[in-house]
């Protein structure tokens, strides 16, 4: 009961747009780029623009290396390297600059890890908030004029507050600075530490000296709103991270495999090309491959957009994430696991996060400038108060804790890969995929407009459009032949057959079949709803299901889909700015055609 057969045999080797702009397994083979090493390393202490220029750096210039890349939103470096060129090698060298890496499997990643370190930031929120409320509580005794003996109490008590929780919440930047320090360079958590440690030292000195103020809590309140920032920046960086992840979550686990006559269940990871596949009703594609048995319908919405099923039998092109709606298939499997369409898509996603624009790297020199320009400033600072103030090394280093605190640099680095970062995330979910990370740059420099047509320009709901036409008799059939089914067309007729009141005829021994479409009985005729070629009829340039009485010629209803609010005034819009607009689809001839034309293209 689809559309038209036509999509199915003019499918091409993967029915994945993005994919056919991806290296197909069969050319890379073909060019010997396999030859290659590709290791992909987990990088859990990168956090910085910094962090992105040392592991590339290092990495670039080691012997054998061609080419590192970070992608700071999944903590990781993907590396192309010769075949001698071992993850241990790789690792030894991250650890003499001071960072920790593991090697990793991206298709087994999981979230775990991730989790675990947006709990622990929230912990160390928590703790710092509620000694942050408690020290300004106990500040009244500085604001009320206590006298000196009760000021000082609370300043001790204060202290007792501040000190354990800025070592324990101030981790994260205490372990990073001391990473950078050992490996001789200053990344951005450096003057961050230091700028804590310098309050909370101050503190302490004016405490034990009985000074009049003490500064707890802003060094507590300086760890709670950084970390704050910190789980922020999390929180966005997951956005967009689970949007590769949810590509990688329509991959299939284990597939059932035919071999020896008798069916076996294993890995994924186990599949070959070459392996007979048995697909069930309602399960999702595990690999590649061509159909060899059995017919069926596909839902292929997760890599075309189409909401339509489309036909699949003998010698039909399938890929992975695809899902089987109606009938059993045997599928010979010519692509698996990481060569699949599937997963070359989610890379696509994951080197677009990672990719480089023009405005990043200009962010990462202006991070590797400033944080020793912060030192300087904050050492500046220091000697000319001390010049001019005579010596008060009090006041001089009060000072140059300020000039720390107010210029800290985390945003500078940050700001770039996050808006990179959340803005792929959420064109994802809305339908938009992002092959390259200077795409977002570049479209103010876009000259032509191309529409992909369903779900785009249009709903994705198919409606009828000719059902007041049919005669009075024929309409409950239909309706009735449409109620048993699953199909989107034919529930799209059951729907608009009850909304005209139609009473359905008494249709008895309904029987679906896999890729044709419904049968039953009807006052002793045989009645069908589904494929033209199932019917004898002409299929057409239009999207339509067929009914077919017995002794009677087939009768076509046919169906639109609903224009989506807003889409001739997008195109509109687009055309008054003079840029061509183009629109192109997977979807029958002259559906499109009218589309187009409606729509001005």
């Amino acid at each position: 009961m689809t559309a038209s057969p036509v999509l199915a045999e003019r499918a091409p080797a993967s029915a994945c747009p993005a994919c056919i702009a991806a290296p197909s397994a069969e050319r890379l083979a073909a060019s010997g780029d396999l030859k290659d090493a590709r290791l992909v390393l987990s990088l859990p202490t990168a956090h910085c623009a910094v962090c992105i220029s040392d592991v590339e750096r290092t990495l670039g210039g080691y012997p054998g290396v061609r080419s590192a890349r970070v992608n700071l939103t999944m903590k990781r470096v993907s590396v192309e390297a010769e075949p001698d060129v071992t993850a241990e090698d790789l690792i030894a060298a991250l650890d003499g600059i001071g960072y920790e890496a593991h090697e990793l499997d991206p298709g087994m990643l999981s979230a775990t890890e991730t989790d675990r370190r947006g709990r622990d930031l929230l912990m160390r929120i928590g703790v710092a908030g509620f000694a942050m409320m408690n020290i300004m509580l106990l500040s009244i005794a500085v604001w009320s004029g206590a006298q000196d003996a009760t000021r000082d109490l609370f300043h001790w008590i204060s202290a007792a507050i501040a000190l354990p929780t800025v070592i324990f919440a101030g981790q994260p930047f205490f372990a990073s600075a001391w990473t950078s320090l050992k490996a001789r360079r200053l990344g951005m958590d450096v003057p961050i530490s230091l700028a804590i440690i310098l309050a909370s030292s101050i503190s302490v000195y004016e405490t034990m000296h009985s000074g009049h103020h003490a500064y707890f809590d802003a060094a507590v309140m300086l760890t709670f709103f950084l970390l704050v920032g910190r789980y922020l920046d999390y929180r966005t960086r997951a956005v967009a991270r689970s949007a590769a992840e949810e590509l990688a979550a329509l991959e299939v686990a284990r597939a059932t495999v035919l071999r020896d006559g008798a069916e076996h269940v294993v890995p994924v990871g186990e599949l070959v090309p070459g392996d007979l596949v048995r697909i069930r009703p309602g399960a999702r594609v595990p690999a590649d491959g061509e159909v060899v048995e059995g017919t069926s319908e596909m839902d292929r919405s997760v890599l075309t957009g189409e909401s339509l099923p489309v036909w699949a039998g003998p010698g039909v092109t399938l890929s992975t994430g695809e899902v089987n709606l109606t009938g059993p298939l045997t599928l010979r499997v010519t692509a698996a696991g990481r060569d699949s369409s599937l997963h070359r898509m989610a890379e696509l996603v994951s080197l677009a996060e990672s990719a480089k624009n023009k405005y990043t790297s200009l962010a990462e020199r202006a991070a590797r400038a400033y944080s020793p320009l912060v030192h300087l400033l904050s050492f500046a600072a220091f000697a000319f108060w001390m010049w001019r103030t005579g010596g008060d090394m009090r006041y001089a280093v009060n000072i140059s804790a300020a000039v720390l605190i107010i210029t800290c640099p985390c945003a500078l680095g940050l700001a770039v890969p996050a808006v990179v970062t959340a803005a792929s995330g959420k064109l994802f979910r809305g339908g938009m995929l992002i092959k390259d990370g200077t795409a977002l740059e570049r479209l103010a420099e876009v000259d032509t407009v191309v529409f992909d047509k369903t779900g785009t320009l249009t709903q994705g709901t198919p409606e009828p459009v000719n059902l007041s036409d049919l005669s009075p008799k024929v309409l409950p059939v239909a309706a009735a032949l449409a109620g048993a089914s699953s199909h989107p067309l034919a529930r799209a007729l059951a729907d608009g057959a009850a909304a005209m009141g139609v009473t359905l005829a008494g249709v008895t021994d309904l029987r679906e079949v896999p890729g044709y479409g419904i049968e039953g009985q009807w006052q002793g005729c045989r009645v069908r709803l589904g494929r033209a070629d199932w019917l004898g009829a002409e299929a057409g340039d239009v999207t339509a299901t067929h009914l077919g009485i017995e002794g009677q010629p087939p009768v076509s209803i046919r169906f639109a889909d609903r224009l989506r609010p807003g889409a001739e005034d997008a195109v509109r819009a687009f055309q008054a700015q003079g840029k061509p607009v183009w629109l192109v689809s997977g979807d029958v001839e002259g559906a499109v055609a009218r589309l187009a034309e409606r729509l001005g293209i």
